[in-house]
């Protein structure tokens, strides 16, 4: 997204409309916000064309996808140079586990939602990935215990 990008009240009703339902008919989102249905069409292909919308995503039940433990782990690097950075996260992007990265600021470099089918899997994966860095200074884990819908999407 550039800095140019515009977002009205308009664009805001419907992204949050299509955010809870990315499927939902022209016809109802252009009653849901006041528009026509040519105008809703427009609007969603600007903002797709202009980087605002990045994906059209289905969402999971990860239980049923047999990724029942969800694992949100805090990574501390030894050190920050760009080389360090860029390796740790090419090797991070290759596990199908980790379904999101953050590179943050504060007392941690990285903080990684994982998805897993339960937690002998998660130790394989600490193994593999963090006791086989030497990169990798300390890292926490934290175990979700279930997840609370806020309805913001992804």
């Amino acid at each position: 997204m550039t800095e140019s990008v515009t977002i009205d009240h308009f664009d805001q009703k419907l992204l949050a409309l299509v955010q809870k339902n990315n499927l939902q008919p022209a016809r109802e989102l252009a009653e849901a916000v006041g528009l026509s249905e040519s105008a809703v069409l427009r609007r969603l292909r600007r903002m797709r064309s202009e980087g605002v919308i990045v994906a059209d995503v289905a969402v999971i039940n990860p239980a049923i996808a047999g990724e029942a433990v969800t694992i949100h782990t805090l990574v501390s690097l030894e050190r920050e140079r760009s080389f360090d950075l860029d390796a740790f996260v090419r090797k991070i992007r290759q596990r199908p586990e980790v379904k999101k990265i953050w590179y943050v600021t504060g007392e941690v470099d990285f903080v990684l939602l994982l998805r897993l089918p339960g937690m002998d899997r998660y130790a394989d994966f600490v193994q593999e990935v963090f006791h086989a860095d030497e990169n990798v200074k300390s890292f926490k884990t934290i175990v979700a215990i279930r997840e609370i819908e806020t309805g913001g999407g992804v």
